[in-house]
C-alpha cells in the first residue's frame, strides 16, 4: 500500500510538472500625450505611465508577458514587440495586419510568450507615425538560470535607446506625407530621450561605474530614419549578442546601428576615474547630427574631455564591419544545445524570393514607396482576421508581387501586399536596393541567417560568397545603396507576419508587406485559434465567430 501511495503521489507531481505554465510577468500601461523638449522647443509626445522613453520590460526566456494597455489618446493605438517571434501567435504581434486597433478610451491586454528567445529588443506603437512621437521602450529577455552565458555576470546592464528626433509632432509629420511631401532630415539625435548640450555642464550620468568592473550595455536604434554610429570615449566595446544570438566576441571602437537594430556589448571600467562622453551620430547624411550622454566613474571629479572620437565616413566601412559579425557556434542561447548545432548551410533552398524597393508617384502625384512595385495599404479589416473568418478574398489578394520582379520598376500599384508562403519551406530572400539611401528591414515572427551582403546586383553565382557556417541569426537586415543582402530562413512559424521597412516614411507610404504562412494540417501544434479576448473590426465585426480552425 505504501508503494502504491508513493506511486500515486509521484504520478500527481509529474502531471503537475507537465501542465505547469511558465512564469508570468504583468504590466499596466496608461498611454497619454505629454510634452517633451529635449532641444528646447516643446513637442507633443506619447508617454507610457508618464515616461519618455517608456518603461522597460524585463523577463526571462519562456516567460509569459501580460501588458494591459489603456489608450488615453484621442486616436487608435497598437504596440508591436520588435523582434519577438510570437511562436504560433501572430494574433499578438501588434501590427494592423493582425490586430484591430485599441480605440481611444478603451483598453486591451496583450498576452504573449517569449518562447526560446534571449537578448535585447524594444517595443513601439505601430500605427501611423506614432513611433516618431515616443511610446518606445526596451524589452530585455534574460537567459534561464540553467543555461550558461558565454561571459561573466556584469555589474549592471544599462540600456541605451538611441534614435533620430523630429521636432514636429507626429500629426504634423503625417500631414506632410499625406500631402505628398517627404520628411527630410531630422532635427537631432537622442540617447534615452535626451541629449547633453555641454559636456562640461552639470549633467546627470546615464550610469556610474565602479573601477575594474564590467558592464553590459543594451543598445537599440529606435529612431525613424537614420543609421547611427555609437561609441564611448576611451572605452572599446566587446560585442556579445545581437537580436537574440550570442556572437563571437570581437572588440569595436564604434558600432553602426541601423534603424531597428540592437546590439549588446561589454565595457570595462579601466580608465581614469572621470566622466566620459557617449556619442550617437547620424551616418550617410548630408551633415552629421550628434546626440551625447555622460557616463561616470564613482567619485569622478573631472568632466569628459572635449576631444570626441570621430565617426567613420563611408558605408563601405559599415559593410566591412558587418562582415566581422559571427555567430558563436559553441555558446547556448535560449536552449541548452549550442547555437552551431543547427547547420543551416546544409539545407536545400526550396524557393528564392527577390525583394526590390522602389519609389514613385502614384496617379494623384503623391509619393509612394513599394516592394516589387506594390505599395501596401492597410485595409479596415486586419488581414489575419479576414483570413480566419474566411473572407480574405473580400479584403486582399494573394501574391500581387512576383518572386522575380522586373529589373526596372517605374510604377506602383497601391493595394494590400500579401505573399503566400508554404509552411516549413526553407527560403532564400534577396533584398536589392537600387536607391541611394540605406534600407533597413524587419521580419516579424522569425529570425533568419544574414548570409551575404555586397555592392552591385545579385545573381545566382553570388551564392558562392555566402557565409554558410556562422552567419548571425537575427530579425533585421540592412541593404546599402545599390547593393544586395541575402537571408535564409525556414517558414516554420504559422501566422500573418509583417515584413517592413524600418524607415518611418517608407513604411507609412507603403514599403511593407505581409507573409501568410498557413499550416496545412490545421493543428494547434502549429498555430493558435482566435483568442477569446481578441477584438474584431471591419467587415467581420458583426459576423458570427467561426468554429475553431485549428485542432
Amino acid at each position: 500500500m505504501a508503494r502504491a501511495a508513493i506511486s500515486v503521489v509521484m504520478l500527481c507531481l509529474f502531471a503537475a510538472t507537465v501542465i505547469a505554465e511558465d512564469p508570468y510577468v504583468y504590466y499596466t500601461w496608461n498611454v497619454s500625450y505629454g510634452t517633451i523638449s529635449p532641444f528646447g522647443a516643446p513637442k507633443q509626445a506619447i508617454l507610457i505611465n508618464d515616461q519618455f522613453p517608456g518603461p522597460e520590460i524585463n523577463c526571462s526566456s519562456n516567460n509569459n508577458i501580460v501588458v494591459n494597455v489603456f489608450n488615453n489618446l484621442d486616436e487608435p493605438l497598437l504596440f508591436t514587440w520588435h523582434g519577438i517571434q510570437h511562436r504560433k501567435n501572430s494574433w499578438q504581434d501588434g501590427t494592423p495586419g493582425t490586430m484591430c486597433p485599441i480605440l481611444p478610451g478603451t483598453n486591451f491586454t496583450y498576452k504573449f510568450q517569449v518562447k526560446d528567445q534571449i537578448g535585447t529588443y524594444f517595443y513601439y506603437p505601430s500605427l501611423g507615425l506614432h513611433r516618431t512621437a515616443g511610446g518606445v521602450g526596451g524589452l530585455r529577455i534574460f537567459s534561464r538560470l540553467l543555461i550558461p552565458v558565454p561571459y561573466p555576470d556584469p555589474e549592471a546592464e544599462p540600456s541605451f535607446l538611441i534614435g533620430d528626433y523630429y521636432a514636429k509632432s507626429h500629426t504634423a509629420l503625417k500631414q506632410i506625407l499625406d500631402n505628398g511631401g517627404s520628411l527630410g532630415m531630422p532635427n537631432g539625435v537622442l540617447i534615452n530621450g535626451e541629449s547633453v548640450k555641454h559636456l562640461h555642464g552639470d549633467n546627470k550620468p546615464q550610469f556610474t561605474m565602479k573601477p575594474g568592473k564590467t558592464y553590459k550595455l543594451r543598445i537599440c536604434n529606435v529612431g525613424s530614419k537614420d543609421s547611427l554610429n555609437f561609441r564611448i570615449q576611451g572605452h572599446p566595446m566587446t560585442l556579445v549578442e545581437t537580436e537574440g544570438s550570442h556572437t563571437v566576441q570581437n572588440a569595436y571602437e564604434s558600432l553602426d546601428v541601423h534603424v531597428g537594430q540592437c546590439f549588446t556589448v561589454l565595457i570595462t571600467a579601466n580608465q581614469e576615474p572621470r566622466e566620459y562622453a557617449v556619442i550617437a551620430s547620424t551616418r550617410f547624411t548630408p551633415y552629421i547630427l550628434e546626440g551625447k550622454a555622460i557616463i561616470s566613474y564613482e567619485g569622478a571629479k573631472k568632466h569628459a574631455s572635449l576631444f570626441l572620437p570621430l565617426s567613420p565616413i563611408t558605408w563601405f566601412w559599415s559593410l566591412n564591419q558587418f562582415r566581422t559579425f559571427r555567430w558563436n557556434l559553441t555558446a547556448s542561447a535560449a536552449r541548452p544545445n549550442p547555437q552551431g548545432s543547427y547547420h543551416y548551410g546544409q539545407i536545400n533552398i526550396t524557393r528564392t524570393i527577390k525583394i526590390v524597393n522602389s519609389v514613385a508617384r502614384d496617379a494623384s502625384g503623391k509619393l509612394r514607396y513599394a516592394i516589387n512595385g506594390v505599395s501596401h495599404v492597410d485595409p479596415e479589416t486586419p488581414l489575419k482576421l479576414a483570413q480566419y473568418y474566411g473572407v480574405g478574398d473580400k479584403v486582399f489578394q494573394y501574391n500581387l508581387i512576383s518572386d522575380s520582379p522586373a529589373d526596372y520598376i517605374s510604377e506602383v500599384t497601391v493595394a494590400p501586399n500579401v505573399l503566400n508562403a508554404t509552411f516549413r519551406d526553407f527560403v532564400e530572400i534577396i533584398f536589392e536596393n537600387p536607391t541611394v539611401s540605406v534600407q533597413s528591414y524587419n521580419l516579424d515572427g522569425y529570425s533568419f541567417f544574414l548570409v551575404g551582403m555586397e555592392a552591385g546586383r545579385w545573381s545566382p553565382d553570388k551564392r558562392e560568397s555566402y557565409n554558410l557556417l556562422d552567419a548571425v541569426s537575427r530579425h533585421t537586415v540592412q541593404v546599402f545603396p545599390n547593393s544586395w543582402s541575402a537571408i535564409l530562413l525556414t517558414f516554420d512559424n504559422a501566422g500573418m507576419w509583417n515584413l517592413r521597412s524600418d524607415n518611418a516614411e517608407n513604411r507609412y507610404l507603403g514599403q511593407q508587406m505581409y507573409v501568410s504562412v498557413l499550416s496545412p494540417e490545421k493543428s494547434l501544434r502549429d498555430e493558435y485559434n482566435l483568442p477569446l479576448t481578441q477584438q474584431v473590426c471591419g467587415i467581420v465585426k458583426d459576423m458570427p465567430v467561426p468554429a475553431p480552425v485549428y485542432h
